[in-house]
């Protein structure tokens, strides 16, 4: 059975193929994983102009945002293997043998590292037609950690789906991989059963709370749980101090409504809220600003929602246009800027706080700093949380109750910008994400589909090359 063939197959004969790659591709090297990796990084360079085209037709985005992320993606892709080569990522850990040890008996030896998990079912997301899709971060990281991969497709981008699958197919082929690595399936019900089978040991989601919260119980329902690693709802609050409007009001409401209305506000990073001072000259800056005009979002679900949200909460009593349009049949999802006062958002703030995904935010005014507090300890899980301030503020009581509520805490910049880096930290707690302790995007995120497992008093010829006392693929190790 060739690599190109798993495309075709039906969900069981993908499942037997990816845990009979299993046994191969985590016995590969991985410096030989790397190069697997860099030969799906090339192909997407290769076929970039005809993936950027598909991606246009299927989700409406823009060419500029769209070349960008593929770039984006294939970076990741190189990014991983060069994190293989260094070995860090197995987190080899070595105790020799200690009859002097002083808990009061003898020290074996001891000697742990991480191994892969087995098969992983990754769920692609609609707004990331790349970097969140068939060749994402989840699926990249997964393969690096020896994992094969089964993808399922979303449908807001059936046919690119297909075609980027194709083409990793074929590179992976032809650089030697086992076949079964990475496979192909659509529908939602094809998903829900191939995440209850057995021969699935992890499973990875980015997208709304609903649906992530659903695949989450499925994987913890089953006879024998696994890990489901699902990036779901963010408002990403940004929190003005009265120095910081004073000092930049223009440029303030210039990045604010640029991270906004970037990519029609179809970013789990977006800006869902901008706390601002009462009266600050921020909310003129923001009503006299010309918007992006309306346009497509990515699925006709995701703009019916939008329009429903959106419409729903400016119909509040204390709530109030600041700039922009209620979205219409005849116009379509426009850009739209609601206000309201900080009373009114710590009086229900399950509605306030809500993540409404599109080109949609709320201006709140608050009176002093001690609300920011009170709003910030009311939060839920965030990936992200902003605070614009000055080096005179003092924020030091605000930033750590904003460390306990987001995964990534950010200093006079906007949260839409995700680098892929190793420190990069892409999650939060509930419902942010459904493991606090990890990320989806940068090198950490290997570390989802890997288990710890430690092997004592075993001779050497028997060790995994990572724990060998000569270490030949000079992995870093911590020596006990």
């Amino acid at each position: 059975m060739t690599t190109q063939t798993i495309a075709t197959l039906g969900l069981d004969e993908v499942l037997v193929a990816a845990e009979t790659a299993f046994e191969s591709w985590s016995a590969v090297p991985s410096a030989g994983r790397a190069r697997h990796l860099e030969a799906m990084a090339a192909a997407m360079e290769v076929h970039a102009d005809e993936l950027i085209q598909l991606a246009i037709a299927e989700t409406h985005l823009p060419f500029a945002r769209l070349r960008g992320e593929l770039t984006r993606t294939v970076f990741q892709l190189r990014f991983f293997a060069e994190e293989l080569r260094g070995g860090r990522f197995v987190d080899a850990r070595i105790d020799h043998s200690d009859p002097e040890w002083p808990m009061g008996a003898p020290r074996p030896d001891l000697r742990r590292m991480l191994l892969p998990l087995g098969p992983v079912l990754v769920f692609a997301a609609s707004n990331f037609p790349f970097a969140f899709s068939v060749g994402g971060g989840d699926t990249a990281s997964a393969l690096a950690a020896g994992c094969p991969v089964i993808v399922k497709a979303h449908h807001g981008h059936p046919e690119l789906s297909a075609r980027t699958a194709a083409i990793f197919l074929d590179a992976l082929e032809e650089s030697g991989a086992p076949a079964g690595v990475l496979a192909l399936i659509h529908g939602t019900e094809t998903g829900i059963q191939a995440l209850k089978d057995p021969r699935i040991q992890a499973g990875a989601f980015t997208g709304g709370i609903p649906g992530g919260r659903a695949l989450f119980d499925i994987a913890q329902q089953r006879d024998v749980p696994i890990p489901f690693f699902a990036e779901m709802g963010s408002n990403n609050p940004v929190f003005v101090t009265p120095g910081a409007a004073a000092e930049r009001p223009a440029a303030l409401a210039e990045g604010y409504l640029a991270a906004v209305t970037g990519s029609a506000g179809q970013l789990c990073t977006k800006p869902g809220t901008l706390f601002v001072p009462a009266g600050s000259q921020i909310l003129g800056h923001v009503r006299t600003a010309e918007l992006p005009s309306a346009t497509r979002l990515l699925t006709e679900r995701i703009e019916a929602g939008y329009s429903r949200e959106v419409a729903e909460l400016a119909d509040h009593r204390k709530v109030r246009i600041l700039s922009g349009n209620i979205p219409s049949e005849s116009a379509g999802p426009a850009p739209l800027i609601l206000a309201t006062d900080i009373a009114a958002v710590l009086e229900n703030p399950d509605l306030f706080l809500a993540e409404r995904f599109g080109p949609f935010s709320l201006v709140v005014e608050y009176e002093d700093m001690n609300q920011l507090l009170m709003v910030a300890r009311r939060l839920d899980g965030q990936l992200t949380a902003t605070v614009q301030a000055t080096d005179q503020c003092d924020v030091h009581q605000l930033l750590r109750v904003l460390a306990g509520k987001a995964g990534r805490v950010l200093w006079n910049s906007w949260p839409t910008g995700v680098s892929v880096t190793h420190a990069q930290q892409h999650g939060g707690p509930y419902p942010a994400s459904t493991a606090v302790q990890t990320t989806s995007v940068g090198t950490a995120a290997i570390q989802r589909f890997l288990r710890p497992v430690a092997l004592q008093g075993f001779p050497d010829h028997l060790l995994p090359p990572e724990l060998k006392d000569s270490n030949p693929f000079e992995v870093p190790r911590h020596l006990g």
